[in-house]
């Protein structure tokens, strides 16, 4: 006869659920898969159609055919995407954290319009006429915007509201000055109209050198500020509360955001909504912590930088769309929605 156990012993034999940490790291495993999987897509699929053994090949034998050619540009515009999309999604979590601002993204405080103006100046004024000429005009650019934004916005004394007012301002500004150089010169009309839309299909292993390193301070710095950033995140006087250094965490947040949009933008153009759609994604499950926002955000929106550019490929074969304006046009409804949608919940 059989006698069932009491409830006690049931449960303590019972398989324990997994716990939220499990399924976090879980996640996280899981989105470095689905992020080599896109990276080889990256290199597999292109503009022009290659056969899977001729890329294999050139991957591993590099006999200077076509195709070996073809391999190695996809292979340096698949790094430049994986550094360009870690750095934008990361700049903006850590953007939308410090502006307490789910719907914020680096173009908010300005630092696209101060690489785009910089890099028109070094068309139209100095004759700049390379990537790598102009790479270090468009950081520099991205840099005095955000200690501009960052003293215009009160620098010991900002808030989030100003800062965002601040970047706001500066960014009609710098874009009024934008439009205004390149209507009246043709030629640096004619040679930014790529860059400005941005795009990928430019890169090369000097520019992936050039800005890897302030991609990987930017980096490093962004994912050391979650703890600090997740008291300001709660507001100034729980903030101090638990012992936060405000004006240290938010100068630092500012910098390292500044460095990371302002590398990324520099090396492929101006690539909006990737800093505002996945940081809000992953929060979606992740929950407020940025412990956990901020690894994210480095993993996947690569994955959405990527993914686009490959659409851009697939679509305007034998040309091809540039990635800026394929993320333009998926986070414009996706914005629209985020904004329906927390002015509902705000009702």
């Amino acid at each position: 006869m059989l006698v069932d156990s009491p409830p006690e012993q049931r449960a303590e034999t019972a398989p324990a659920p997994p716990t939220r940490r499990a399924i976090r790291v879980l996640g996280l495993f899981a989105s470095v898969a689905l992020l080599v999987l896109v990276a080889l897509a990256s290199i597999a699929i292109g503009a022009k159609s290659l056969p899977l053994g001729d890329v294999w090949h050139g991957l591993f034998h590099d006999t200077g055919t076509y195709a070996d050619i073809v391999v190695d540009d996809r292979i340096s515009r698949t790094v430049l995407g994986l550094l360009a999309g870690a750095a934008l999604g990361l700049s903006g979590a850590v953007l939308q954290a410090l502006t307490r601002n789910p719907l914020a993204d680096p173009g908010l405080l300005g630092i696209n319009a101060g690489a785009s103006a910089a890099v028109v100046t070094a068309i139209t004024y100095f004759g700049v006429t390379s990537l790598s000429g102009y790479v270090w005009f468009a950081f520099a650019g991205a840099a005095v915007v955000g200690a501009l934004v960052w003293f215009l916005g009160g620098s010991r004394g900002a808030t989030p509201v100003r800062l965002a007012l601040a970047g706001t301002a500066i960014s009609a500004a710098l874009y009024g000055y934008l439009q205004a150089v390149m209507i009246m010169d043709d030629a640096a009309l004619s040679r930014m109209r790529f860059w400005t839309v941005g795009s990928l299909a430019s890169a090369t292993g000097s520019t992936i050198t050039q800005v890897a390193p302030f991609l990987a301070a930017g980096t490093v710095v962004s994912l050391l500020l979650a703890r600090p950033l997740n008291a300001v995140a709660m507001g100034d006087d729980t903030a101090r509360a638990l012992g936060a250094n405000l004006n240290r965490t938010r100068a630092l947040a500012m910098l390292s955001a500044t460095v990371l949009c302002g590398a990324a933008t520099a090396a492929c153009g101006p690539i909006v909504f990737v800093g505002l759609m996945v940081p809000h994604v992953v929060r979606s499950f992740t929950g407020p912590d940025l412990r956990w926002i901020l690894p994210y955000a480095t993993i996947l929106s690569p994955v959405l930088l990527l993914g686009a550019d490959v659409l851009g490929r697939l679509i305007a074969r034998p040309a091809e769309l540039q990635v800026g304006i394929v993320t333009a046009v998926i986070g414009g409804p996706v914005f629209i929605y985020l904004v329906r949608r927390r002015r509902t919940t705000q009702l």
